[in-house]
Formats: structure tokens, sequence, C-alpha cells
């Protein structure tokens, strides 16, 4: 590796940051901008409940198949040589995902999409972690890095909405490729290219049994109503689920180096950490995909109202980010991710109280959803810096992948069980309301709809009884946030147990478990 002068190291660095933030902007926005074009994909593309949860899906389980690859290849190839390969590939996936015309192309394109953005992602931690090695200065850069990660994803609604009435949907995609082209040129002029000399070589075993495992899973929770959960398909599908799920744990202890290098796990920091990377995707992501439908399908909001009601749900995000770093190197990672976890568990149950109210109406949403975007704000970018900052460097790469994977997998798993929850909810209101006067096939077709919030050109049903089922719906699903983020974040504070050092902290992986 070519060292930077001195004179530019500084100029360079901040190169590095500016390209790591957009390409996390990027990331972000293919998030959280596309919840809000559904309703128009399940109209222009003929797209229905089950297909839309698969173009969210598609993503973030394509993600998940090349995160530990990626940080393997990153580690041994070169993580500036990594990640440019990747941004170019997220604009080239975002230009075939832009230009598709039926709904099936466009998962295929947000599988591949997803693939590369999953590079993008894990060389984005790796870059920061490896270029700031001061204290400070990672969490400040981390900090930014959060910040307009979040930005991607706060904004996202909104900056969807306004593409589709301005340009149409397509141009939701496609600008990322444009975005693209100024993200490589960044990345080559200021990252630093750095490699690990004790990389081993790619753990495709490992590689293909998790990916097999949760893309099984998540087509169980979200066909097994469709097919019947005791149907032959979808036992085969749990069965090969589980049993993927018990080949990677086998794979994993016969190779002399793993993509999941175990002996990370008894560091205390690293994971209590990784456990708040799972509990935020249990919780505030996945949520963000039906949100938008509350808005407009519940309260009766346009999708530029609904976007602008998703605000105080994402916002705060961009604001605490730096706060919560200070006070991870004032106090401990160990206090500030689990109080995170707990607000956004808080945040949950006010926001079904709200859901629930007489009158329900953004504002009677507002307290519980600006409550989830504070304690989200205070868990991201410290489980990113404590998840790096508690290995060696040259193992940065490894570490994030554990970390974004983490992330990618309870996010595609939670988006499947919130999808299922919400239907089963609007689903046996119904039943209940209806007393059987549809056929359970009608029923659940009709469920569907409202789910997916269709509830235009219904059959003669009350719009009290299609509301209250919504409200039945997702008071479920903010029920089922609120109990799951809570447990994750007792789970994460014990886990840390009594470790004291700051996040990133030069001898954190010397702690024991």
């Amino acid at each position: 590796m070519t060292a930077a002068s001195p004179p530019s190291s500084n100029s360079r660095a901040m190169i590095a940051l500016m390209a790591a933030c957009l390409s996390s902007l990027m990331f972000g926005l293919e998030i959280s901008s596309v919840p809000a074009i559904l309703p128009t994909l399940e109209k222009v593309l003929h797209a229905d409940f089950s297909a839309l949860q698969w173009i969210m899906n598609a993503y973030t389980i394509a993600v998940t198949t090349v995160l530990m690859a990626a940080g393997t290849f990153a580690d041994r190839y070169g993580r500036k040589r990594v990640f440019v390969i990747g941004i170019a590939a997220f604009g080239l996936t975002s230009l075939v995902a832009g230009l598709a015309q039926d709904v099936s192309l466009l998962i295929a394109a947000r599988f591949l999409q997803g693939m590369s953005g999953g590079v993008m992602l894990i060389c984005q931690v790796a870059v920061l972690s490896h270029q700031f090695r001061d204290a400070k200065a990672r969490s400040l850069a981390f900090g930014w890095w959060g910040i307009i990660f979040g930005i991607g994803l706060g904004f996202g609604p909104i900056i969807g909405t306004a593409i589709v009435a301005a340009a149409g949907w397509q141009w939701v995609f496609l600008i990322h490729a444009v975005l693209a082209v100024v993200t490589v040129a960044l990345a080559v002029a200021g990252v630093e290219e750095s490699r690990d000399p004790a990389a081993g070589r790619l753990d495709i075993a490992g590689i293909a049994t998790l990916s097999l495992s949760v893309f099984c899973l998540a087509f169980f929770i979200t066909q097994g109503p469709a097919l019947g959960f005791d149907s032959p398909t979808a036992l085969a599908m749990a069965g090969l689920s589980a049993a993927s799920l018990i080949a990677f744990v086998i794979a994993e202890k016969l190779n002399p180096r793993p993509m999941f290098d175990v002996s990370v796990f008894r560091i205390r920091a690293f994971s209590g950490a990784v456990i708040g990377s799972a509990a935020m995707n249990i919780s505030f992501w996945p949520f963000m995909i039906y949100l938008p439908i509350w808005y407009q399908a519940g309260l009766g909001y346009g999708s530029l109202a609904a976007g602008l009601s998703l605000l105080a749900y994402t916002l705060p995000t961009l604001a605490v980010p730096p706060l919560a770093e200070r006070l991870s190197l004032r106090y401990r990672p160990g206090l500030v991710i689990p109080g995170g976890l707990f607000t956004i568990g808080l945040g949950f149950l006010l926001m079904k109280f709200g859901s629930a109210a007489d009158h329900a109406s953004w504002l009677t949403m507002l307290p519980g959803a600006l409550l989830a975007g504070i304690g989200l704000g205070f868990t991201n970018t410290p489980v990113s810096n404590t998840t790096t900052g508690a290995v060696s460097s040259d193992r940065a790469g490894m570490a994030s992948g554990i970390d974004m994977s983490a992330r990618m997998i309870s996010l595609a798993i939670n988006i499947a069980v919130m999808g299922f929850i919400l239907f089963n909810g609007v689903f046996s209101h119904l039943k209940s309301a209806l007393q059987s006067s549809l056929p359970t096939d009608d029923l659940r077709l009709l469920a569907e709809r409202i789910a997916a919030g269709n509830i235009s050109a219904l059959p003669e049903i009350p719009a009290a009884t299609v509301h209250d089922a919504l409200v039945h719906g997702f008071g479920a699903v903010m029920l089922y946030g609120a109990i799951g983020v809570w447990l994750m974040a007792a789970a994460s504070f014990v886990t840390f147990g009594h470790w004291k050092a700051p996040a990133c902290a030069k001898d954190c992986d010397t702690q024991p478990a």
C-alpha cells in the first residue's frame, strides 16, 4: 500500500469520508424511498401483497448473501478495490431496476442491486475503521456517516414521493446510476487501499448455507399464508431452512478460518453491539416498510402528507448520532446502546396507543414516532463503531460483516414477520366482524388488499370495519416491535456486562467475555 503524503492525508481522509457517506446515502435511499412507491408499483406493475414484500425483501436478503463474502474479499484483495467495484455495480443494477417493465424483472433487479449494495455497505465501515484510527476522529467520522445514512433513510419517503410525482417511479432507481459515477470518483481519489495480510480463502460453504437458510425462512413466512403453513411446499422450505442453518454451523466449525470468527463473540463489547444490530431491525427498520401504509390507508392521508408524517419517525435519527457518539466515549456503549433500544420500544408502545385513539392522526402518532427515532439515533452509529473498534484493525472487514449480517438477516426476516402479523391481524378482525359472510379464500384476498393499503373499490364492506381491521393489524405489529426490542435490549445490557472501555479503544480485543 502506498502511503499518502502527510500534507494531503487529512484532505484525502475527508474525500474518503465523502465517498463512504454518499454510498451510505444511496444504500439508505433504496431502503426507505421504495416503500413510498409501493402503492404506485401495485397499480403500474399489478403487484400483489406478496410481490410488494418481495420487492423489499429481495434487496435485504441479497444484501445478507454477500456481506460476509464481501468482507472476506475486501480483507484479502483490498477494501478500496472491492468498494469501487460495489459502487459501480450498484449504479448498473439500479439502471436495470429503473428500466424494468414487470414485477418479476424488478424483483430480480432488486436482488442484484442488494448484492452490490451489500458490498458497498460492508466496505463503508471497513474503510472508515481503517482510515480514521484515532478514537475521536473515528467517532466524528462515524457520526457523520450515521447522519448521512439517516438522511437517506429519513428523507427517503418524501424523496420517493417527489420523484414519482415529478419524473415517474423509474427515477427512484435511475438516480443512483448518476450518483454512483460521482461516488466512484471520490472513492478512487480518497480511499487508501488496505487489506488483511492473514485473510484466508472465501468461505463458500458458510456463505451458501447461511444465505439459503435466511431465504427459505423468509419464503416460509411470506408465502405461508397463501400456501398453507402445513402444505408440502411450506414445510419443505421450513425444513430446508433448518437443515441449512445446521449445515452452516457445521461448516463454520470445520473451516480453519470461517467467515464468522466465533472467537470475537467472547468479547463482551462486540457481542453486546451485535445484539443491538439485530434489535434495531426487529423493530424500527422493518416497520418503516409498513408505516406509510398506515398513514395512507389507516389515516387517509395522501402520499405527500404520509411522507411528511414519516419525518417524525426518521428525522431524529439525523440529529442524535453525534450526541450518541459523545456519550459512548464519555460513558460506555453498554449503557448507551441498550438505553437506545429501550427508547425504541417505548416509542412503539406509544404509537400503538396513538393508532388506537378515537380520532387517530399524525398528532396522536407523533410522540411515539419521535421517541422511536430518538432511540434509533442513540443506537445506530455506536453499534457500528463498537463492533469494529472491539477488534484489531486488520479484522475490520470481518467485524463489520458480522455487524451488517446481523442487521440484514434480522431485517429480512422481520419484514416478513411484520407482514405476517399485519395480514393475520387484519384477517382475524375481518373474520370476526363479517361473521363468515365471505368464503375464506375471498376473505384472505380481501385481507391482503387491505394490508397492502389497497382499500379502494372494495366490496360492500363498511369503511369503519376496514379501518378497525387496520387498527387491529397495525396494533399487533407495534406491540411485537415493542416487546421484541425490549427483550433484545435486556440481552444486550447483560452481554455488555461491566465492560468500561470506550467504543474504539485499541485494547478492546483483549477484554474477555
